[in-house]
């Protein structure tokens, strides 16, 4: 078993930028991909970005060039850069980790964008 957490959210401006990690506790075990996903008031959970281990992404299409998924080597720790953040990035963010049987998920942490 592995625990995740997210931290890095916040309130921010229109146009601005934050910094997402997800790190982790618990037995070592192999990841293949983590990804990060959110869920905005009454919509469902949406993919955001997920990256494998070979360090192959894939990106939501709303998110392509603003937002850039990276992970820490073997360590199951991934990140989160969100650039020329909108209204409409508003959301909570849940990072993701899936090993061999079972995805792991995080609490999630608010990003608010807000003039």
């Amino acid at each position: 078993q592995i625990q995740l957490v997210e931290s890095g959210g916040g309130v921010i401006q229109p146009g601005g930028s934050l910094n997402l990690s997800c790190t982790s506790t618990g037995v070592f075990q192999r990841i293949n991909t983590m990804g990060w996903w959110r869920q905005a008031p009454g919509k469902e959970r949406e993919s955001v970005a997920q990256i494998t281990a070979a360090g192959s992404t894939q990106y939501a299409d709303s998110v392509k060039g603003r937002f850039t998924i990276s992970r820490a080597g073997a360590k199951i720790a991934a990140y989160l850069q969100m650039n020329s953040l909108k209204p409409e990035d508003t959301a909570v963010y849940y990072c993701s980790a899936t090993g061999r049987s079972q995805t792991y998920w995080g609490p999630g942490t608010q990003v608010t964008v807000s003039s």
